[in-house]
């Protein structure tokens, strides 16, 4: 039900999940399903959802679940690794009605789930192969269904595979742009994901060294840096 997974996108607060769980690193999910400083979003990015539990509790009730009643306990898959993530969620939605039940499994079995298409609601991550939206928009192609590709939530939308597959047969930048633009937009109304946060890589050096910079792929690189004496 999208209005279901539309309420449950309102229903918690990121920026204070990102704040207090996280330490603040890391940039709170609000935008669409791809993150910051992906080459072509600047100006584009897609607004996500924010933390409005009142649309949440008008979204259950046009779906027929006022206060969340009648709505069936929700199972949530994740590992140990993120309980803390999923345990704050579940307290969150269960002020606007909506009942989460934690499933916590090791690693191995609950990839094993997820790809074997076992568990309705899960935590997973993903991070890109390469710098382009492209990696990330690839998660929500119809012809890339788990076992055999990394659609792991089977979605499935006409317009988007449309806007995919232009996307691969242009030559022209722009346009390119213009399509990860539109397909990011369907993943915002359709929800089949509920985007957590953007992650973020920090690196630590001593005083006397200089010259250490990050990329785009989070390589290590040391042409530039100096020890001073």
């Amino acid at each position: 039900n999208k209005l279901v997974r539309q309420a449950i996108n309102y229903g918690f607060d990121r920026v204070k999940m990102i704040r207090y769980i996280r330490n603040n690193i890391g940039a709170p999910g609000v935008n669409g399903f791809l993150p910051n400083g992906l080459p072509g979003l600047d100006g584009k990015r897609v607004k996500g959802y924010e933390y409005n539990p009142e649309k949440a509790k008008d979204l259950l009730a046009t779906a027929g679940y006022p206060n969340g009643q009648g709505l069936p306990e929700i199972e949530l898959y994740t590992t140990s690794q993120y309980l803390d993530l999923c345990e704050y969620m579940q307290r969150q939605l269960e002020e606007i009605g909506v009942k989460l039940r934690i499933e916590v499994n090791p690693g191995a079995t609950h990839g094993g789930l997820v790809a074997n298409s076992q568990v309705p609601f899960f935590r997973k991550s993903w991070i890109a192969d390469y710098a382009d939206a492209e990696n990330y928009l690839s998660l929500f192609y119809s012809k890339n269904f788990t076992p055999n590709g990394p659609n792991y939530t089977l979605f499935s939308n006409l317009k988007y595979d449309h806007f995919y597959e232009q996307s691969l047969s242009t030559t022209s930048d722009s346009l390119r742009y213009d399509y990860y633009s539109k397909m990011d937009s369907i993943i915002v109304e359709e929800a089949p994901v509920v985007v957590l946060y953007y992650d973020q890589v920090l690196r630590f050096t001593h005083k006397n060294i200089s010259g250490l910079s990050s990329n785009s792929m989070n390589g290590l690189s040391l042409k530039t840096v100096q020890k001073a004496n």
